[in-house]
């Protein structure tokens, strides 16, 4: 397929911003939705990292939505001419926290695009940046790496996937079912149907089941960490997606902390032992180490 990259470079340093308020109910069900029943017990004040997520989300009418359940292209982001779209990893930084209660923005900026062939045809690469702060100032620094592609013929041949490490000292299995996908979904205001309509993913999109959210998979990842290392405090993180899970099968939660509790590499495998997300959590302090 031919791109007119030069057409969707015009996006290039388009800017949006939305504001809201960090309100408790949205915090209790995201950690139901988890399973994680301390929050639920104690909910804490701050806001756990990835959880911003929740808010200052983008609203479209039923009107401006395009087929696959996602707004029309060419409003915030570029009406880029490819079926399929992939939030394929990011980088956040965590300057302060954010509290329930507060009144935040977020100012988003379309950072570059940018157009390859890959051995599947043809690629395009959006960076987005994305600034959360509150009355004190910027809390929540995050970059968002988004891939568009074509929908694969048959002709070319499968990326293989990568094997995933087996040496973690916590693991957790997840059963990724149609009402956690579906619950992340909604608390996200996610209309994209690869994530709930099983005829639309397999029939549509060709895949074998219903996909799991790539930050639903960075947030149990975190949310592992935070379990296993309650006192941490996380001044960045970064992830990126290697392989799609579906709900066709069950996938692995894996984490290794740092000898000096300083760094946590975290991962996710699927069910036949692929690596489906490398990520690493930087601390801000040495923190105890859980088994």
């Amino acid at each position: 397929m031919t791109i007119d990259i030069q057409h969707l470079k015009q996006w290039e340093g388009k800017v949006e911003s939305c504001a809201d308020r960090i309100a408790p109910n949205p915090i209790a069900a995201l950690a139901a939705t988890l399973g994680n029943e301390a929050r639920i017990q104690a909910p804490a004040d701050e806001l756990p990292p990835l959880w911003h997520w929740l808010y200052c989300l983008p609203v479209a009418l039923r009107s401006e939505l395009d087929s696959d359940g996602h707004p029309v292209r060419g409003g915030f982001l570029p009406p880029v001419p490819l079926p399929r779209r992939m939030w394929a990893g990011g980088r956040l930084t965590f300057l302060r926290p954010l509290r329930v209660g507060d009144a935040i923005e977020r100012t988003s900026r379309v950072v570059s695009v940018t157009a390859k062939e890959g051995r599947s045809g043809s690629l395009v690469f959006l960076l987005v940046r994305h600034e959360f702060g509150n009355a004190e100032g910027p809390a929540v620094v995050e970059e968002q790496d988004i891939v568009y592609r074509e929908r694969p013929s048959g002709l070319a041949p499968a990326a293989q996937p990568t094997s995933a490490s087996t040496h973690s000292l916590w693991e957790e299995r997840i059963h990724p079912d149609e009402v956690l996908l579906f619950r992340y979904s909604a608390l996200t205001f996610n209309g994209h149907r690869i994530h709930y309509s099983r005829n639309y993913a397999t029939q549509e999109e060709g895949y074998p089941g219903l996909v799991v959210h790539g930050p639903l998979i960075a947030t149990l990842l975190l949310d592992l960490l935070s379990r296993r290392m309650p006192l941490a405090r996380v001044a960045s993180f970064s992830f990126r997606a290697t392989h799609p899970l579906f709900d066709t099968g069950d996938f692995q939660l894996c984490g290794a902390p740092s000898e000096d509790g300083r760094t946590v590499e975290l991962w996710a495998r699927d069910e036949n032992g692929h690596l489906a997300m490398q990520a690493q959590a930087v601390l801000a302090a040495a923190t105890p180490i859980n088994p």
